[in-house]
Formats: structure tokens, sequence, C-alpha cells
């Protein structure tokens, strides 16, 4: 017969077993809040993020705040993670945050990134690879540089090398419209096989439809490694403490390049809920899912890759 202390033992790891261990995360831990500065990138990677929550039973929050408002969130504990901190574009409002002590880098989820002038094939085809080479070959780009909408940072140093000459491009256009028109047009001009210089960036759906050499030489204009910037996820050191489980998820959410491209092309180009694209994706990519949710946990404790993919499945 168990001596009484022994069978206290006994049931104690019986009820242990039979009940579900519970994840490091307490009950305020539920909700998730993040901040969305209303670019696709982000409202792509805020979707994947939000499917894994919500199948983790979290609650995900997103608020759509302009980039300076949403930094002010981040530092004022309104909002817990934010996956868009592009550097160094963003380095003034790092600075103020890292000054204030209260927010920590989880992770780069980015690399790659980047935003410079780039032709299409046609324009590579015709010798084209460096922003020198643009202005020997004037007559075939009919002197337009294609541009986004006026106002643009990007327009605004296109503009500049125009009006100092820089490589000689002193008396070529540039021509404003907005993101789509722009594109709409570079789609036409490839179709007809004519050379065509315009502002391109990645991640975006563009460099999936178009055959695309970015340009060489930008760098004073718009920085090293054609533009490059490398995209961070913050939080606030309080949550990071506080919720563990879902600081390790956020700590190995990172994306890459031809996901986000492929994410966004479903947002733009087909409609699609944010979310929804992220389902698709995630039931297609669960190796992928796999490492982000490496040691992470329902907020019941069960295995977080099991219901991440059970709810992709659905």
């Amino acid at each position: 017969m168990l001596s009484r202390k022994r069978l206290l033992v006994a049931l104690s790891l019986s009820a242990a077993t039979a009940m579900p261990a519970l994840a490091d995360d307490p009950g305020t831990c539920g909700t998730v809040h993040l901040s969305d500065p209303g670019w696709t990138d982000i409202t792509a990677t805020n979707g994947v993020a939000a499917v894994v929550l919500s199948a983790l039973g979290y609650t995900p929050d997103i608020a759509t705040l302009s980039v300076p408002v949403g930094y002010e969130a981040l530092k004022n504990g309104q909002t817990d993670v934010f996956l868009g901190n592009w550097m160094p574009a963003q380095q003034t409002f790092r600075d103020d945050l890292d000054a204030n002590g209260g927010i920590e880098e989880l992770v780069q989820n980015l690399e790659g990134a980047k935003f410079t002038l780039a032709v299409n094939t046609a324009g590579a085809e015709a010798g084209v690879a460096d922003f020198a080479d643009l202005d020997a070959q004037k007559d075939a780009f009919e002197g337009k540089i294609y541009g986004i909408e006026p106002g643009a940072p990007a327009n605004q140093s296109i503009q500049a090398m125009i009006e100092a000459d820089e490589f000689g491009l002193g008396d070529w256009e540039l021509v404003e419209s907005g993101e789509q028109a722009m594109l709409a047009q570079v789609g036409r001009n490839d179709s007809a096989d004519t050379p065509t210089v315009f502002l391109a960036w990645a991640p975006h759906p563009m460099n999936e439809s178009l055959e695309i050499t970015y340009l060489t030489g930008g760098d004073e204009q718009f920085g090293p490694d054609y533009g490059g910037a490398d995209v961070f996820t913050l939080a606030r050191k309080e949550w990071v403490a506080e919720c563990p489980n879902a600081t390790k998820l956020f700590s190995q959410l990172v994306f890459d390049i031809s996901m986000e491209n492929q994410l966004m092309g479903k947002i733009l180009d087909e409609g699609a809920d944010a979310q929804d694209a992220a389902k698709e994706w995630i039931a297609a990519n669960p190796e992928i899912a796999g490492k982000w949710l490496d040691g992470v946990t329902t907020l019941d404790g069960q295995p977080g890759i099991d219901a991440v993919m059970a709810a992709v499945g659905e």
C-alpha cells in the first residue's frame, strides 16, 4: 500500500499530466497591441502576426497610426509591438526611443529592403546599369524619370539631382504620379519594349511581375546598397518582461523579400484581406511557421505550431 505522502505525490503528478500547462504569459498579455502606419508591407506582416496570435489564443489589436504617432504610442505604452522600424530612414524616431529607455529591439525581421532608381528590361538591354549610364541613352528613355506622388521625399531627391545636373541629367524631366499610375506606365512601356527608368523598391509585388534592374551609383542620393534598409521589431520592455511567450514568438517572427512581395501582391493586386493572405501563405509554408513557433505555446500551454496549422487549414 502506498504511504500517504507517496499517494499525494502520485495524485499530484496525475493531475499535472491531466491538466494542460499554462503558457508563461499571464492573462494581462492576452491582448497584444500593434500599430500599422498604413504601409502595405507592414499591413502584410501585421496580418501574419494577427493570424498566429489568434491561433495561439491571443487577441491582436492593430491600430492604424502615422509613423510619428505610432512611435509615441509605443513610447507611452499604448502599443506593445511594432514590426516596421525601417532603418536608417527612421533613425530620428529610433534615437528618441532609445533615449527614453523603454523599448527593446527584438529582432531584425527583414533584410534586403531597398529604394532607388531602376530600369525595365529594355533599359537594361540598352546598357544602363548605373546612374551614370542614363544620359547617354536620353533619347531612348525620352528624357523622363518616372516618380511617385508629388511631394514624396524620393521625388525631391530626383528633382534635386536634376536641378544640380548630376550625372548630366539636368535636361531630364521628372514625371510625378501615384504609385499605381507610375507602375501602369512602366508596364505599358515594358510591353512596348520602351526603355524606362523609374523609382522601384522592395518589398513590393513589382519585383515579381516585372524584370527590374536596380541601378548602382546612387549612394549619395538614396543611400548605399541601392537605398538599402533593414527592418526591426521593437517592443516595450515592460511588455517583454511580462509576456515571455509572446515575446519569443515576435523574436522569431522574421520575413523575407519574396514572402512580402507575394503577400503584398495578394493585398494590392487581388484585393485580399491581409489575414486571409497570411493564412494562405502559412498553410503553404509550414516549415517557416515551425521556425516562428519553435518553443512557443498557446495561452493554455498546447504546442503552438499545431494550433496555428489547424487554424490556417480551416
